[in-house]
Parts: structure tokens; C-alpha cells; sequence
């Protein structure tokens, strides 16, 4: 039987995804397990959440299907082959979504069919309090974003190293095979000058719940891996034994990450430890070494 503590770990460790219903457009995460489900939705001004076990489950699926009969850890398969392609952005002809929204709760109606037989559920949400709030939207956004700063700054520093290589190349006599390839040296301030004219508008554009990218839920989900490893290691402390076992069951396996995502995690989870680089003190510790060493032309100069 899962305790509520492993089924709010799973719930937190599942990214967010955007969902249509009608002319509404939220967020929504799920998790089913073998004894019950967690859902939470959020319009970005609300949240409601909804736990139900078995009880719970078998109980509505008697009031909503009486001429369905059968274990709840049916209906359950059921609602989570139903829930799976409505986050994964699919959509399919046999199951029809509507959402209500009254004081104070949130229902969310699924119309689908079961053996044969039409098949009603209501997923059923109050508001969500503070704390989970907090814990699944406000302190992951918080802790991504410093990890794209770093990120950021790691890559601006990058480039001035790499400006550097190439002022190197070009005083030892190296020219461009290709003219095309000619590019103006980084310069920082420019660049966040004209971000914040020409990308920033685009990306504060909320309106269509579209938050998380491919790339952003990889890095939401490395960062409360990371935040849930930390609430364990409080919750069992004194007892490793319990914490090995969070640490290795309760965290998902995700497929081996891409060299791009691998690098945007590892800067996440050494973000959340306080881990912090500065692109002056890189670029001051680069150049001097870069300037030093006279190196032949090759690859692109000729």
C-alpha cells in the first residue's frame, strides 16, 4: 500500500504539461500508482489538487458507472491509459475532456468507454494549499532559473575564450578559408541588451500555458529529483537505510539524456547546492593562458 509521502515524491518528480479543455488551457501533472492517484491542475492564478485511493475510487466509479463492475485497480488502469496521451499532448476520438470550475473546486469530467460500456469520471479538485504551491511550481522555477543563469554565464564565458583563441589564430597570421564564417566578436552586454528587446516579449507570453518546453521539463524534473533526494534525506534522517531506499525507488528512470540536457542538469543540480561560477573571474583566468601559447593554423583557417 503506498503511504501519502511516496505518492506526493512521485507526484513532485512527474514535469508539468499543457492541456486544452475547450477554450481553457492549463497545467497538469498526474501520478498513478497501485493504490490511488494524485492530480494537480493550474491556471497560473490557481491550483487544485485531488488524492484518491482505492476506496475513494471504488465508491465514484459506483455512482458514476452502475452498470460497470469491477476492481478498482481497473478503473485505475483505466484512468491512467486515459490521462497518459492527454499530457503527452495526444488527443484520441474515444475520450472527450471537459472542465468546471465552481468556488473552491475544480472537476474535471472524462467521457470515455470501458469494456464495451460508457465510462464517466470526475476527477474532483480543491484548492491547493500554499506549501504544495510552493513546492511544485515556485521553488523548482526558482531553481531552474539560477541554473540557466549559470548556464548562461558558463557560455558566455565560452565564447570569450573562444573570441580569444581566434585573436590568437589571427595574430599568428591565419585568415578564413571561407568568408562566410566570419563572426563579430561576443560582447555581454549587447547581447542581454538585445535579448531583453527582441526574446524577452516572446517568452513572457503565459497566455497559451505553454511553459515547458522538451528541454525546461527535463531540467524542471532533474531539479526536483534534486529537491526531493534533500526533503528524504530530512524526513528519514538518522536512518540511511530508509533513505537508500527513497533515493533509488521513489526517483524515476529517465532514459540516458542527450549531451545537451545531461549538461543542462548537472548545472541544475549544482545550482540547487549553492554552486555559483562568475564569467569575469573564467574569462581572467582563460586569457592570460590562451595568450601565452602559440598554436599553428588549422580546421577552419588556412
Amino acid at each position: 500500500m503506498e503511504d501519502i509521502d511516496n505518492v506526493d515524491t512521485r507526484l513532485l518528480l512527474q514535469p508539468w504539461a499543457s492541456v486544452c479543455f475547450a477554450e481553457s488551457t492549463l497545467l497538469a501533472k498526474a501520478y498513478f500508482g497501485n493504490a490511488g492517484y494524485a492530480l494537480l491542475l493550474c491556471d497560473l492564478t490557481y491550483m487544485w489538487y485531488e488524492r484518491a485511493d482505492t476506496q475513494i475510487i471504488q465508491q465514484r466509479s459506483k455512482d458514476l458507472n452502475k452498470r460497470l463492475t469491477a476492481h478498482a485497480s481497473s478503473f485505475l488502469n483505466h484512468l491512467r491509459s486515459l490521462m497518459g496521451p492527454l499530457l503527452d499532448g495526444q488527443t484520441t476520438s474515444s475520450t472527450s475532456f471537459s472542465c468546471q470550475l465552481s468556488p473552491g473546486t475544480l472537476t474535471l469530467h472524462v467521457k470515455s468507454e470501458l469494456s464495451g460500456l460508457p465510462f464517466h469520471w470526475d476527477f474532483c479538485c480543491s484548492v491547493a494549499p500554499v506549501d504544495m504551491i510552493s513546492r511544485h511550481l515556485v521553488r523548482p522555477l526558482m531553481a531552474m532559473s539560477l541554473a540557466l543563469q549559470r548556464q548562461v554565464r558558463e557560455l558566455a564565458s565560452l565564447l570569450l575564450q573562444k573570441d580569444a583563441e581566434i585573436e590568437d589564430y589571427q595574430e599568428s597570421g591565419a585568415a578564413l578559408s571561407r568568408e562566410r564564417l566570419k563572426t563579430e566578436p561576443f560582447k555581454e552586454e549587447s547581447f542581454l541588451q538585445a535579448f531583453e528587446v527582441k526574446t524577452l516579449p516572446q517568452a513572457c507570453c503565459l497566455g497559451d500555458g505553454h511553459m515547458f518546453t522538451s528541454s525546461l521539463k527535463q531540467l524542471y524534473m532533474a531539479v526536483t529529483q534534486q529537491q526531493a533526494r534533500v526533503d528524504s534525506k530530512r524526513h528519514w534522517e538518522g536512518d540511511p537505510e530508509s533513505l537508500e531506499q527513497v533515493s533509488t525507488q521513489d526517483l524515476p528512470v529517465e532514459p540516458e539524456p542527450e549531451k545537451g540536457k545531461a549538461e543542462s542538469q548537472s548545472a541544475a543540480a549544482q545550482c540547487v547546492q549553492g554552486t555559483r561560477t562568475s564569467c569575469t573571474q573564467a574569462q581572467k583566468a582563460q586569457l592570460p593562458m590562451t595568450k601565452a601559447k602559440r598554436k599553428k593554423a588549422k580546421g577552419l583557417f588556412s
